[in-house]
């Protein structure tokens, strides 16, 4: 849920998540939350699908689409601000963790960073693995190791004019678009249509994401992108972006802004299918999308779920630690979706859940 604000104009750019479905009660139920507090709307323009040429098929607008009204960020931000119970730290790279004496002791560089009765690992990827391979976790580690992640370069362009995008009816003013049969683009989104703080304001902002395979081709060290690989990246993408509209080779006009970002673990390719993962014994667990999809509703509810799960185990005194144990041995499976992620109750043209149905009204 990531948001960026290039000062001064603004320009706005979502360039993680773009929208988001509810599918699930529990789910809808934070969503409804986001809504009476006017952080989350409808997303009401055309998306669909995009093919190489121009070709646009618009998709269903069931079940609703949703979108944070300032960006994505502010909805994770809204959820710390809810609890005067949680004491964020920034910055802080917690580099080494460590059991004593029944408790976690924590460290960045050498540096502690305090005791807790259990720790949560909401992160993955190399740097998930490095931290949990000396901590005494074997059970937790093979299940990290197991998972396998995409990499997605993404390039935040912004031009002074719109794109000319081909005249073909609905086509003319879509908004986002999958991109089908070019390797160098599978998405493209107008912020600057598809947010309300800037719907119609100045400069058109627009987040594009390759595609999986173009981002392992061109896999880099995220932190250190030379810049040659950012050239020769933004220069393929905005080429796709061309051939994705149907427009003549060098005719797109010249973005004013630009950055590209590369997701290196940005999203699981396979999954365990479950909601959380914790080793009672270790008083260890993990959340993230990657456990039950890809998605922000997945997201939501292995936070929930693992909350839910050691605050019972917590409250059992840890007397029988083993009926506590989740996770630690299922196999994961491929995980089907979008390069950009999973949208649950799309997969069912016309179906819309009764909460997502709800939150359509007070939208």
């Amino acid at each position: 849920m990531g948001t960026r604000i290039i000062d001064p104009q603004p320009l706005i750019f979502d360039h993680a998540a773009q929208f988001f479905t509810v599918s699930d009660p529990r789910f809808a139920e934070l969503v409804d939350e986001w809504s009476k507090k006017g952080l989350v709307t409808q997303w009401q323009g055309t998306l669909g699908q995009l093919e190489e040429g121009g070709r646009f098929d618009p998709l269903p607008s069931s079940p609703p689409r949703f979108i944070g009204v300032n960006g994505m960020r502010p909805l994770a931000d809204s959820i710390l601000s809810q609890t005067c119970m949680v004491n964020v730290v920034r910055p802080s790279w917690i580099s080494k963790l460590e059991p004593f004496n029944g408790m976690w002791h924590l460290s960045e560089n050498g540096k502690p960073r305090g005791q807790f009765d259990a720790i949560v690992i909401a992160h993955n990827g190399k740097c998930a693995n490095r931290l949990l391979a000396s901590s005494g976790l074997p059970l937790i580690a093979r299940q990290m190791k197991r998972l396998e992640l995409s990499s997605i370069w993404a390039l935040l362009a912004a031009f002074e004019d719109p794109l000319p995008i081909p005249a073909s009816g609905v086509a003319s003013a879509f908004e986002g678009a999958f991109v089908k049969g070019v390797e160098s683009v599978s998405w493209m989104a107008n912020n600057t249509k598809k947010l309300p703080c800037s719907r119609g304001c100045g400069p058109h902002c627009w987040t594009i994401f390759s595609s999986a395979a173009f981002g392992k081709r061109n896999k880099v060290p995220q932190e250190n992108i030379p810049t040659a690989t950012a050239e020769k990246v933004k220069a393929a993408m905005l080429k796709g972006v061309e051939k994705a509209l149907g427009l003549s080779e060098s005719s797109l006009q010249r973005p004013f802004y630009t950055r590209v970002q590369l997701w290196g673990a940005a999203l699981p390719t396979n999954t365990p299918g479950i909601p959380c993962i914790f080793d009672p014994h270790g008083r260890a667990g993990i959340c993230g999308d990657w456990l039950l999809g890809s998605s922000l509703e997945a997201a939501a509810l292995s936070g929930i779920a693992l909350a839910n799960h050691m605050a019972d185990y917590f409250q059992s005194g840890g007397a029988h630690p083993d009926e506590f144990a989740i996770g630690l041995h299922n196999e994961f499976r491929p995980l089907e979706g979008h390069d950009i992620g999973q949208f649950p109750g799309s997969e069912s043209k016309g179906q819309i859940h009764e909460a997502s149905a709800n939150l359509a009204v007070r939208a």
